[in-house]
C-alpha cells in the first residue's frame, strides 16, 4: 500500500494481487477499522501494519492543529502515539479489541507544519495485557515525542465492529 502526503487515499499495489489471508487479512481489517473511526475525520491519517507488532500512521500537521504559540497541540501527539502503539499491540490479537489502560508521553520537540510519522512497536505481553511504545518522527527525520502504553483485551469482538472487514 502507498500513502501520499496531503492525501487520505491508500492504494493497493497493481497487478491484481489476490485477497490477503491469515495475519495479512487481520492487518488489512485493522487498517480498515482505523479508517472507519469517526475521530479520523478530525485527524486525517493513514494506518499501515506491515508486520506483527509494528504499526505506522502517516499524517500531516497543519495550522488547524496548532495551539496559541503556533505548534501542534498535545492532543495531536497523544492521539497519534496512542493509536500507533495500540495498533501495534492489536496486530497480535485477532479476536478482541484492545483498550488503552495507561499511556505515558514524553514531548521532546514542537511539531511544526508538515508530514509526521507515528511508529508503533509491541514491547511485551501476549495474553491479557500488552505493552507497546510509539514515537513521532517529523519531516526532518527527528523524534518529536515518544510514549508507552498499556493495553488490555476487552470483551468486544473485533468482528462486530463497523469497519473491521476481512476478505
Amino acid at each position: 500500500m502507498r500513502y501520499s502526503p496531503g492525501s487520505r487515499r491508500v492504494t493497493q499495489p497493481e497487478g491484481g494481487a489476490s485477497a490477503p489471508t491469515g495475519a495479512e487479512a487481520h492487518y488489512r481489517a485493522l487498517e480498515a477499522l482505523y479508517a472507519a473511526a469517526p475521530i479520523n475525520q478530525l485527524f486525517p491519517s493513514v494506518l499501515e501494519i506491515p508486520e506483527a507488532g509494528i504499526a505506522r500512521i502517516r499524517f500531516d500537521v497543519d495550522s488547524r492543529f496548532f495551539h496559541a504559540a503556533g505548534a501542534a497541540h498535545g492532543t495531536s501527539y497523544f492521539k497519534m502515539l496512542d493509536d500507533a502503539a495500540f495498533y501495534a499491540a492489536n496486530s497480535l490479537v485477532t479476536d478482541r479489541f484492545l483498550l488503552t489502560t495507561a499511556f505515558n508521553l514524553l514531548l521532546t520537540k514542537p511539531l511544526a507544519q508538515g508530514p509526521v510519522i507515528a511508529e508503533g512497536r509491541w514491547v511485551s505481553g501476549q495474553r491479557r495485557v500488552f505493552v507497546a511504545e510509539a514515537r513521532l518522527i517529523d519531516a526532518h527525520g527527528e523524534e518529536a515525542a515518544r510514549g508507552t502504553g498499556t493495553f488490555m483485551r476487552s470483551r468486544i469482538p473485533l468482528a462486530t465492529l463497523p469497519g473491521y472487514r476481512t476478505p
